[in-house]
């Protein structure tokens, strides 16, 4: 007996209901491959990546403002992260492990300022949890930008 909260908890999927049209991928309106390196990157894969990054941030500025915790200094280093390396490589070390890379539409990596818009909103946390039928967050969408696997 199915459980009553697994068509509306679960989400249309689990009622049998697709979103998308037969033949319809993440990324076919933005002109990127269904699979492999240039494809949308899963939620998955940017989330464990941002992760990554936030835990070696935090470490590297536990070590600098040892022997207190870091507090809101945590921060500086993830932001100088994403100021440096998204616009230099399109990648931080996270997305690096990850096999995944930001890029601009249209253009290879983003410039300084729409990283760091995307980044001031992925810290807000909220528009990087709603996305379109893409895969693309709302950060992602301000910015211009998709993260695609590599």
């Amino acid at each position: 007996m199915a459980r009553w909260t697994g068509t509306w908890l679960s989400g249309p999927a689990a009622a049998g209901v697709s979103l998308r049209a037969e033949g319809e991928w993440r990324g076919r309106r933005l002109g990127l491959p269904e699979d492999g390196p240039g494809a949308v990157a899963t939620f998955g894969r940017r989330l464990i990546a941002f992760v990554a990054d936030s835990v070696l941030c935090a470490l590297v500025a536990g070590l600098w403002t040892a022997p207190r915790a870091p507090g809101p200094w945590s921060f500086v280093p993830l932001a100088l992260l994403y100021a440096v390396a998204v616009p230099l490589t399109g990648q931080t070390l996270g997305m690096r492990l990850l096999g995944v890379r930001i890029v601009q539409l249209g253009r290879g990596h983003p410039n300084v300022p729409r990283a760091a818009l995307r980044f001031v909103l992925l810290c807000l946390l909220v528009p990087a949890l709603i996305s379109d039928r893409d895969g693309r967050g709302l950060h992602d969408k301000a910015a211009l930008t998709v993260v695609v696997r590599t």
